[in-house]
């Protein structure tokens, strides 16, 4: 019996391989070799090891299944063996998402009756795909993306405007400035065009006929240029600006295909501000624009600010529609009958009180919003000249 262990003994020293160190990358799944005939064996158990760690147990099997009690806990679901692989003599443990940690050595053993036996070490290499310099780098580069992305985004509206024009509500015209030191061709076309892509074309020169085609309602009669385009100006005039004109408008010059001049105005409209003392005997919310609206264009006054929304006044088909008119300003607007015709689109309010502060919103609809404004009504205490009621 004695020399029959001795044998054994000898056979399992000499088929002992120690495997040259195997260059793996992080995140991938390597197979460590083992194998070794257990038939003979009394209730044998496979364990791979890794001295240089506490616990050093990577993982344990036994015939019926794994034994994992003392396994380190940084290979926790990251271990596997076959579950025949003490029938088979296939020893092999395959390791997932490999860590840069887990380089080390490997040890393959077996446990049975009569002593434990050590038969391969696996060198393990683990390379990061990114060194730790090229982490570093590629986490500046993005934050400094993002904070470049951040401050791009945040004065966009600046960047793009490049001159900006300030006008108050209820103005005569603005002029959109556009000019050029360089000399135009005869046959140049003009685009005036807006950033909001509901109202997109504001005016064409020199084709009047595609500008009635394509010039959106809101613009239509509210826009010019020099018919020359004298002295290189491609300004543009706009009439009646009100707070709903604001935007960033782009002046665009081509010949053919190919695009000549670009330049961006940024329009701020300061809104309409209305002030007056509680108790007199009415107040005029103003608003004129360009008249010969259509007949039947819809224009409706209400409250927009402090909640709820409240109908002021409403004009359609030639008349007052005041059905949906709130009961606070029951009998206490006026408007003027041709206000179509004239333009002249104001509501006059009747004896207002403090009740009455608040942000005011007009609109004329004609299928789509044809003009708009916005007035701020400030309500002053009678005995007071400073300090006006305003939600």
């Amino acid at each position: 019996m004695k020399m029959e262990i001795f044998m054994m003994f000898v056979i399992l020293v000499h088929v002992f391989q120690h495997t040259s160190a195997v260059e793996l990358y992080e995140g991938g799944t390597f197979v460590l070799p083992c194998e070794f005939h257990t038939f003979d064996l009394d209730d044998p158990t496979a364990v791979w090891k890794r001295y240089d760690l506490s616990p050093s147990t990577v993982h344990q099997r036994q015939l019926d299944s794994d034994e994992l009690r003392d396994q380190n806990q940084r290979f926790k679901g990251r271990t596997s063996m076959k579950a025949d692989a003490l029938e088979t003599g296939d020893l092999s443990l395959s390791l997932t998402n490999l860590q840069p940690h887990d380089s080390g050595t490997y040890t393959c053993t077996v446990r049975a009756m009569g002593g434990e036996w050590r038969l391969r070490d696996v060198d393990v290499q683990v390379k990061e795909r990114f060194p730790f310099w090229a982490k570093a780098l590629l986490i500046a580069l993005v934050f400094t993306g993002t904070v470049v992305c951040c401050i791009l985004i945040y004065f966009r509206s600046y960047i793009m405007s490049g001159y900006q024009v300030v006008v108050d509500s209820g103005a005569w015209s603005v002029e959109l400035p556009c000019r050029t030191t360089v000399r135009l061709p005869k046959d140049v076309k003009v685009e005036w065009t807006r950033n909001d892509f509901k109202i997109s074309k504001v005016h064409v020169y020199p084709d009047y006929s595609l500008l009635r085609d394509e010039q959106h309602l809101f613009y239509r009669k509210r826009t010019s240029m020099n018919s020359e385009l004298r002295e290189r100006d491609l300004s543009l005039t706009l009439f009646y600006p009100t707070d709903i004109d604001r935007d960033i408008y782009t002046c665009t010059a081509y010949k053919g295909e190919k695009i000549l001049l670009k330049k961006h105005v940024r329009i701020h409209i300061r809104d309409c501000e209305v002030e007056v003392k509680a108790g007199v005997h009415s107040v005029l919310l103003p608003f004129r624009t360009v008249g010969d609206l259509p007949a039947d264009a819809e224009v409706e006054w209400w409250r927009f600010e402090p909640e709820p929304w409240m109908t002021l006044h409403k004009y359609q088909n030639g008349s007052d529609q005041l059905e949906e008119q709130f009961s606070l300003y029951r009998g206490r607007t006026k408007m003027n009958a041709d206000l179509l015709e004239t333009g002249d689109l104001s509501l006059t309010l009747l004896n207002p009180t403090e009740k009455d502060a608040g942000i005011y919103i007009c609109r004329v609809d004609s299928g789509s919003i044809l003009r708009g404004t916005t007035v701020v009504l400030k309500v002053m205490d009678p005995n007071s000249s400073i300090h006006p009621f305003i939600i």
